[in-house]
């Protein structure tokens, strides 16, 4: 059943607090990404502080439109008592370690971000690991140009330390006037977590479940050796949990999860079908049946994209592949490049 929705701007991206339930607001902040355009956080009034869900990107003016919101609401900055972040990504992590450091700001993520956080190097560039997987897709050019693309001064200077504390999968998170339930949702990355007001009927989301894109698969530091696997038993949990609003971290609130779960997984069953006819027309590697699909609403070919989405699509393919490898519609075979080929 589908829950009320209170009423939001035509435009999801318009600066302010939107309230979304009595004592929860949403605050979309832009982001240096035009294809995102912002990402929502949500603001919630408990009498020992705020507690923010995912935070931003930490830029300047990324944190005054955090404050502006805050202040529409009588609040500060440091009126905040603790981030929960759903994931270790920039757009949501990013600013709650940067206002840590300024205001002493509690901050918890997801424990199974954990290897990819402590991991990450920037003097190994943004996209090491996702580089030499490129090469086993077959996609050696593409994987150069990612491996030799440069680190901008603004990436250097991006936080990115521990958190003070892990959320952990079944742990429920008592608030004065509200308790979150925390479940591990494995797919965006491995640590991806969603955090659940079943009293309120909300899900606070971050990337597993958007209202109008599919989240990529795997994009971390260290990504699980089957992340669309997890993704896909991941939206399955949510799928059997009572429905809620759904309240996402790109795009606007929508009154049904399970509606646009079943949208989810109708498009991955239908990629998975492509990608096997696309092997089965000859095409061995990720990245010959990348380039022998479309991209994109506007159907593009994948050489008409830019490097870092040449890259997702690559690795999603292979994604996809791999499950049809483990469904047995797929044989697969690894020489240092892994080929595809019908099961007999």
């Amino acid at each position: 059943m589908a829950v009320p929705i209170m009423e939001q701007p035509a435009d999801w991206t318009e600066p302010g607090a939107h309230p979304v339930a009595p004592g929860v607001h949403r605050v979309p902040l832009a982001l240096p990404i035009p294809s995102l355009h912002a990402v929502n956080v949500y603001v919630i009034e408990d009498p020992d502080g705020l507690v923010v869900v995912d935070s931003g990107w930490a830029m300047p003016d990324s944190r005054r439109a955090l404050s502006d919101a805050l202040r529409t609401l009588g609040h500060r900055l440091d009126d905040v008592a603790q981030f929960l972040v759903t994931h270790a990504h920039w757009d949501h992590y990013s600013q709650a370690l940067a206002l840590r450091d300024a205001f002493g700001t509690r901050v918890r993520i997801g424990r199974g971000e954990r290897a990819s956080i402590e991991a990450f190097d920037v003097a190994r560039g943004l996209h090491p690991r996702q580089a030499e997987l490129l090469r086993r897709c077959g996609a050696p050019e593409l994987a150069d140009r990612i491996a030799n693309a440069g680190v901008g001064t603004e990436d250097r200077r991006m936080p990115h330390t521990a958190p003070d504390g892990w959320l952990d999968d079944g742990e429920r998170i008592a608030l004065t006037r509200r308790g979150l339930d925390v479940f591990a949702t494995p797919g965006h990355t491995r640590g991806h977590i969603v955090l659940r007001d079943a009293a309120a009927g909300l899900l606070f989301a971050g990337d597993h479940i958007l209202p109008h894109i599919t989240p990529s698969i795997g994009l971390e530091t260290e990504p699980e050796p089957k992340p669309l696997r997890s993704y896909l038993e991941s939206l399955r949990l949510v799928r059997g949990m009572p429905d809620t609003l759904l309240l996402p971290a790109h795009g606007p609130v929508t009154p049904s999860t399970h509606t646009r779960v079943d949208e989810l997984l109708r498009h991955h069953e239908e990629r998975l079908a492509a990608a096997a006819a696309q092997v089965r027309a000859g095409h061995a590697t990720a990245h010959e049946v990348a380039r022998a699909m479309p991209w994109t609403r506007r159907r593009r070919s994948l050489e008409d994209l830019d490097d870092f989405s040449q890259m997702l699509a690559v690795l999603e393919i292979e994604a996809h592949l791999d499950v049809l490898a483990d469904q047995g519609v797929l044989d697969a075979h690894d020489d240092g490049i892994r080929r595809y080929a019908p099961s007999a």
